[in-house]
């Protein structure tokens, strides 16, 4: 099924078989894609050689700090595909976690991973800038 397919089915076919094997797809290559880019990086780490200049060394420190934020963000991505396909499992992917309202289709293809629908995110955003305000 293509992202065409899918947005031409009708309302009353929100996460039926057919749509929820193409999340599955998605996320699984998704999922793929991630950690060989972790691979990656974790290669990359690796074959850093150590330097006596001290400029090379902040330079070279630099780097791996960046490179070890990198792999913490894409860690978190994995947590949260890894959820996603957990909920697919389980029949309950595509559903707001808050409202129990359709995500919708057009939400899940642009951030597959998302649990919230828009006006529930849109209220959990709210909150949090009051939280940052207060601060």
């Amino acid at each position: 099924m293509t992202e065409q397919e899918l947005l031409c089915q009708p309302a009353a076919a929100y996460m039926n078989d057919a749509q929820q094997g193409f999340f599955r797809e998605l996320l699984l290559s998704q999922r793929n894609e991630l950690q060989e880019r972790i691979s990656a990086e974790f290669a990359l780490l690796g074959e850093q050689e150590p330097s006596s200049d001290p400029a090379d060394i902040g330079s070279a420190e630099e780097q791996r700090q960046w490179q070890l934020r990198l792999l913490e963000r894409e860690k978190k991505l994995l947590d949260k595909i890894d959820q996603a396909l957990e909920l697919l499992a389980r029949g309950e992917y595509g559903w707001c976690a808050e409202s129990g309202e359709p995500i919708g289709l057009p939400r899940l293809l642009l951030r597959p991973t998302a649990t919230l629908c828009v006006e529930a995110k849109e209220r959990e955003e709210q909150r949090e800038r009051h939280v940052r305000q207060g601060l």
